[in-house]
């Protein structure tokens, strides 16, 4: 069922997911204990992929759409990455703000490929799991 109850769930849930998952980002990327190398970069990918699936489907919060938002947000992210092989101007200008390093990047690496399928299969998973719990409990709201 897709009414006006699941709808509103959806996005109540993927609000509270933004919530979660940005500071968890800021954390990783400014974590310095053990492994914060790992946290700094691949970590912080990971929930980079999260976040911009979550984004994506607060606009599109359709179940028949997961899968494709997940895949298009892995294949935008790449695209991001190997843009940071191109050292123009006008892409330096704009990652020499804070904004234009976190969404655009500096460096390329090939190790980021990996996190991004894990950060957007894990951003798959977590739509999914919104999708279902609101299709749930829209169905136990109209049986009641």
């Amino acid at each position: 069922m897709n009414t006006i109850v699941s709808f509103f769930l959806k996005r109540k849930w993927i609000l509270v997911s933004l919530c979660v998952v940005v500071p968890v980002g800021f954390l990783f990327k400014g974590y310095s204990g053990p492994l914060h190398k790992w946290f700094n970069d691949y970590g912080a990918g990971l929930v980079y992929e999260v976040f911009w699936c979550l984004v994506v489907f607060f606009f599109i919060p359709d179940r028949k759409y997961i899968a494709t938002i997940a895949v298009s947000v892995f294949a935008v992210t790449s695209v991001l990455e190997v843009l940071q092989l191109w050292q123009v101007w006008f892409l330096q200008q704009v990652r020499s703000s804070f904004l234009g390093r976190v969404i655009l990047g500096t460096t390329f690496v090939w190790w980021d490929f990996p996190h991004y399928i894990l950060g957007s299969l894990l951003g798959w998973f977590w739509m999914r799991a919104i999708s279902k719990g609101a299709e749930s409990a829209d169905s136990h709201h109209f049986r009641n």
